[in-house]
């Protein structure tokens, strides 16, 4: 496995432990999820967890609507595999997939919302994947797209490097013997859109009402959850 996919493959040992030191993260995911503002505990729903990872969104998703039924999909086996040994209920299925090819995977919408954490930052084309789950959301239905997109001011950034080269890399190299997965998210942070810019491209994909929402703590100007809604046809 290559790309981002094989840099989680081989860099995530350990992950559970190092996002759980992380104050807020998990937080944060089930804040997100709640954000779909879905009726009913979601009873009824089926909705998408794109780039579940081990599973902390997957979790925060079923914390934030129970009843609904969840896809959890995923690139990397190894991330997959350390979902699946976790318990679920019925309602909850992963299923191992690239993001740019569900359909051969036999994922297919239309879902009534999804949940797109950390995901699409690491895309090769996030035009591209933003339009692919426009495509899978049902008329009407929300999408959260929850990651790192740090503003351009220069005080921000200099908060990144910090906080990467002082305590992100150093510890996902001493978790998992290899600090090359931690460098891409350094590396990939400061490449992605500023939140304008991601405001922007969401409406370039033909979501409606798009808006971004902080988060709390020290992250607050650096990941926020961005909404967005398919329009009615």
């Amino acid at each position: 496995m290559t790309g981002v996919p094989g840099l989680f493959d081989h860099g995530g040992r350990g992950y559970d432990a190092l996002v759980a030191a992380n104050p807020g993260y998990h937080r944060h995911l089930t804040r997100a999820a709640h954000l779909l503002d879905l009726p009913g505990g979601g009873a009824g729903l089926h909705l998408l967890d794109l780039g579940c990872g081990t599973g902390a969104s997957t979790r925060a998703l079923h914390r934030a609507l129970p009843a609904a039924t969840i896809t959890a999909v995923d690139g990397s086996s190894r991330m997959l595999d350390r979902a699946r040994r976790k318990r679920w209920p019925r309602t909850v299925h992963f299923v191992h997939a690239d993001a740019r090819h569900l359909p051969e995977a036999g994922v297919h919408g239309p879902f009534d919302g999804i949940l797109a954490a950390y995901l699409l930052r690491n895309l090769p084309d996030p035009d591209h994947g933003l339009r692919l789950l426009h495509d899978l959301l049902r008329p009407g239905a929300p999408l959260a797209v929850h990651d790192y997109s740090l503003p351009r001011r220069l005080p921000d950034r200099l908060l990144w490097h910090a906080i990467c080269w002082t305590v992100i890399i150093p510890a996902g190299g001493l978790a998992t013997g290899s600090t090359d997965l931690y460098r891409h998210l350094w590396r990939s942070a400061l490449r992605f859109d500023s939140p304008p810019e991601l405001l922007a491209r969401m409406r370039r994909a033909g979501l409606a009402r798009p808006r971004a929402v902080p988060t709390t703590g020290w992250q607050r100007t650096l990941t926020h959850t961005f909404l967005g809604t398919r329009p009615h046809d």
